[in-house]
């Protein structure tokens, strides 16, 4: 018998630790699901001790540091073949071995080559995944838990597919809808910069020998064109400066919680923001649960994924009343932050026994209005955009015209 150190949660999401003697890792593994237990981490003692007595790093941090790298698209072509492959009946060790080896990307090949190196060695497949936290997330690895413990390996893969795909394509939704504006409000801006800096300084010479007044518009751009190209060097660092102090600022826990709240509640882009914050825990919330993931660890992983930091505290916020027997549909509503339309569905959800179902209901009605809501934006930045270029273009151009239409006035008239 070998003594196996462990860590896990409960169902109540509490976290445990201990000692456990079996024959191997395997047996060790089959005892502690039995007791209900989310599997963290399973090592041989004897290993750990070995570890320390060498002064090297213990083994569960080391995992978070490195590892290989893969990119969504890859992770979701090799979780949706991965599912065909267990479906059809090939073992997990095999169908990994194959998409190692058909892979064209070198990240997933080196992926697939480190879990096919953990199964060998006796790791369960969500282990295995928890040495590249590059590439698998606390969702994807619960999810993958989940399908050892109950055995649906090839389904919840699929699931896991499927969400993936649809996060996938709101994603590209609003990356296609947002592409047009900013390309078109860079080309705005570096066409005034460069009539304000090449073009409109040659004419200064011209209107000082006229020895006429000038029209404000003209006087306002000469002054503006002077100004940009005398401190172009400090608007240009300035900007750069105050970019990344905001950028550094949003990722403290306080500036990221500010920035987020603003997000929620801008003109315009806020409703859209919400809608997307409001999907994706929908479908992340259905998904886990449909999957048979505790409902304590479920909270856990959409708090992490949720992309908003007021929606993530929200639900932190909740995981002390349903820990204490509420139903969640109480605390959310608390929160403020929840339309009533989603806390009912909730709430109905949870007496009923639907909840998974009519969490998807709220997550494709919500995927439904952002494409809405963007399609609509879209075509109301459109007109704005080129509005702006032709007063900013425009009103550079008129001013430089403005005094020589006046000297062809007056050579006219004389």
């Amino acid at each position: 018998m070998t003594s196996f150190k462990y860590a896990a949660k409960k169902s109540t999401g509490q976290d445990v630790e201990g000692t456990i003697q079996a024959t191997d890792r395997t047996e060790a593994l089959a005892e502690l699901r039995k007791q209900n237990l989310t599997i963290l981490k399973v090592e041989p003692v004897a290993q750990r001790d070995a570890e320390k007595s060498q002064g090297a790093k213990p083994k569960a941090k080391s995992l978070f540091g490195g590892g290989p790298k893969a990119s969504k698209t890859d992770l979701v072509l090799f979780t949706r073949q991965l599912s065909t492959m267990v479906s059809a009946g090939l073992a997990l060790l095999e169908a990994i071995e194959v998409l190692g080896a058909q892979a064209d990307s070198p990240g997933l090949r080196l992926t697939c080559e480190k879990l096919t190196s953990e199964l060998r060695g006796g790791a369960d497949l969500s282990s295995a995944m928890q040495t590249c936290p590059k590439v698998f997330n606390p969702l994807y690895i619960s999810m993958v838990r989940a399908a050892e413990a109950s055995g649906q390996m090839d389904i919840i893969l699929s699931r896991l597919a499927d969400y993936q795909e649809s996060s996938q394509a709101l994603h590209r939704e609003i990356k296609s809808a947002m592409t047009y504006p900013v390309i078109s409000l860079v080309l705005v801006l570096g066409i005034t910069a460069f009539l304000m800096l090449g073009v409109v300084p040659t004419f200064r010479q011209v209107f000082d020998g006229l020895g006429s007044d000038l029209p404000a518009l003209t006087e306002f751009v000469l002054n503006m064109s002077d100004y940009m190209k005398r401190y172009w060097m400090y608007m240009l660092v300035g900007s750069g400066v105050s970019i990344a102090a905001l950028v550094a600022f949003i990722r403290t826990d306080r500036g990221g919680y500010m920035f987020d709240q603003f997000a929620l509640r801008a003109p315009v882009f806020g409703p859209i923001c919400r809608k997307i914050a409001l999907a994706r825990f929908s479908r992340t919330f259905a998904t886990l649960i449909r999957s048979g993931v505790p409902i304590m660890a479920t909270l856990d992983i959409v708090s992490e994924t949720a992309g908003n930091r007021v929606v993530s505290r929200a639900v932190d916020g909740s995981k002390e009343s349903v820990r204490s027997g509420q139903l969640l549909s109480e605390p959310l509503g608390k929160a403020k932050v929840f339309p009533p339309m989603v806390v009912r569905m909730i709430a109905i959800g949870e007496r009923t026994g639907a909840l998974e179902a009519l969490l998807e209901k709220i997550a494709e009605f919500y995927d439904s209005q952002v494409k809405a809501a963007i399609k609509s934006l879209t075509s109301l930045i459109e007109p704005l955009l080129i509005t702006f270029m032709g007063v900013i273009v425009g009103g550079v151009v008129l001013s430089v015209f403005l005094p020589i239409l006046d000297i062809v006035g007056k050579l006219g008239s004389s």
